[in-house]
C-alpha cells in the first residue's frame, strides 16, 4: 500500500490508515483530538502519538466534565508524570480548553455542530501532489483559531487549528498518490 510520505512509524502507520483525514463526530474523540493537537504544538506528533495512552488514563479518558474541575494540585500531580509532555502552559490549557468545549456544546447542541459549520458539514477534499504542497494554515483555520480564542480556547493557534482540521477530517489531504485517500 502507498500512504503519505510522512507515516514511517508503526504508530505513525496506523494512525495514518486508521484515523487521519476521516471524518468525525463523536464529541469524545473531538475533545481527545483538540487536547492532543495542542499539546503537539512545537513538537513532533510521533512524540505525541507515544505519549496518547498515558494522556488517556491521567486526563480521566479525556473527559472534559472532569479535567474541567482539575484544581492545581491536579495541574502539579500531572506536571510531575513523566508519561505526559510536562508544560506548565499547555497543562492550563487542558483545564481552560474543556470549559470552553462545555460551554460551545451547551450553546451549539454538540461540538460537532459547531466544528463542522466551519466547512458547511462536509470534509474539503485536497488533491495535493507532495508534502511540500500541504499548508500549514488556510483561511478556515484562521476564522476557527480567531473564534475558538473569543470563546475561551488556548493552544488552537491557526495552524494548530489546521492540523486539527486534518486529524479530524473536516479536510482530507491525503496526497493523491496515497491508497487512504
Amino acid at each position: 500500500m502507498t500512504r503519505c510520505d510522512w507515516a514511517k512509524t508503526v504508530l505513525e502507520i496506523d494512525y495514518h490508515d486508521q484515523e487521519w483525514g476521516k471524518p468525525k463526530y463523536d464529541d469524545a474523540i473531538l475533545f481527545e483530538m483538540l487536547i492532543l493537537e495542542g499539546m503537539q504544538a512545537g513538537l513532533s506528533w510521533s512524540t505525541i502519538l507515544v505519549k496518547r495512552e498515558n494522556y488517556r488514563k491521567a486526563l480521566d479518558g479525556f473527559d472534559p466534565q472532569k479535567i474541567k474541575d482539575y484544581d492545581q494540585d491536579k495541574l502539579d500531580s500531572l506536571l510531575q508524570d513523566a508519561g505526559l509532555i510536562r508544560n506548565r502552559l499547555k497543562m492550563r490549557a487542558i483545564v481552560k480548553n474543556a470549559k470552553a468545549f462545555i460551554q460551545v456544546q451547551a450553546e451549539f447542541g454538540s461540538f460537532s455542530n459547531y466544528l463542522w459549520q466551519y466547512v458547511s458539514g462536509h470534509p474539503i477534499q485536497h488533491d495535493y501532489q507532495t508534502l511540500s504542497d500541504v499548508p500549514a494554515s488556510n483561511d478556515i483555520s484562521e476564522q476557527m483559531s480567531q473564534d475558538m480564542k473569543k470563546r475561551g480556547f488556548s493552544f488552537v493557534g491557526p495552524t494548530i487549528c489546521y492540523a486539527y482540521m486534518q486529524s479530524v477530517g473536516l479536510v482530507n489531504d491525503h496526497l493523491v498518490s496515497c491508497d487512504y485517500r
